[in-house]
């Protein structure tokens, strides 16, 4: 690849080589993991998370090469997630989307070993920091919220989302995507696992708290399958399918899983 840190999700240059250009590749607190239930420790001390989302800050979505990325405005405290494992207030950035080329994979983080069809996450910053930009690298500087995705009923929330897609089909595509609710993609019970990780994309900075939620949303098999249309390639490139866009679990490195439910 001629640029010096183009990477993806190929064996060339896939999550296995991703060391190579980023050596935190291989850190104490890299992210995902396998969080495994009956080794999570239950700490009553874990408020609920609150999750105020403004429908009004949603502004764009792109398909960044890697995944597609819905963007919000994130210049006031309007779209906020305090609470939990967090201090202090941590605005909506972007959310995005990692899933398989089959339903038996795709999501990131697993749960005893076993995988979801696709992962949610909705990228949050610590608004001690003056942007995003500042707060990326910094212990305290993220908060990200997992959520799974299983196979079931059609899923109307994200059936707007998908809506787009025909707009952000290749690589560097983009089109405004206003007055959407991401708390419509939320499970009704907002109990959740929370640990010390890290992006799981490059440059994998060890920034980020994980909140990632015990219960699933609906995605039919025709909405999974709207998702494996997207391209990773741009347009006038040979069309590769968007699939298999995830990082595998990551060792844990002493790291502890705290729950806020029994």
């Amino acid at each position: 690849a001629a640029m010096a840190h183009a990477w993806g999700y190929a064996d060339h240059d896939g999550p296995a080589k991703w060391v190579e250009s980023f050596p935190i590749a291989e850190g104490p607190r890299q992210s995902p993991i396998d969080i495994i239930p009956s080794q999570a420790q239950f700490d009553s001390n874990l408020k609920q998370i609150k999750l105020k989302y403004d429908p009004s800050t949603s502004k764009g979505i792109l398909n960044n090469g890697h995944s597609f990325q819905v963007d919000f405005a994130d210049d006031d405290n309007k779209s906020t997630l305090t609470g939990g494992p967090v201090t202090g207030t941590y605005r909506l950035k972007q959310f995005h989307f990692h899933w398989g080329s089959a339903d038996e994979r795709g999501s990131e983080h697993t749960i005893g070993g076993t995988k979801f069809p696709c992962e949610l996450h909705l990228v949050h910053w610590n608004t001690k920091y003056a942007n995003f930009g500042e707060a990326v690298n910094k212990p305290d500087g993220l908060a990200v919220v997992g959520v799974f995705l299983k196979i079931g009923a059609a899923n109307p929330s994200l059936q707007k989302v998908l809506d787009a897609f025909d707009a952000i089909k290749s690589k560097g595509k983009q089109t405004t995507f206003s007055n959407f609710d991401p708390k419509t993609l939320l499970p009704p019970t907002l109990h959740f696992w929370t640990y010390d990780g890290s992006l799981t994309t490059p440059p994998l900075h060890e920034s980020v708290t994980w909140i990632v939620l015990r219960d699933p949303i609906s995605v039919s098999p025709a909405q999974m399958g709207k998702f494996r249309s997207l391209l990773f390639s741009s347009d006038g490139e040979s069309p590769r399918c968007m699939v298999d866009n995830f990082r595998p679990p990551q060792p844990l490195k002493g790291r502890k899983v705290r729950s806020s439910f029994r």
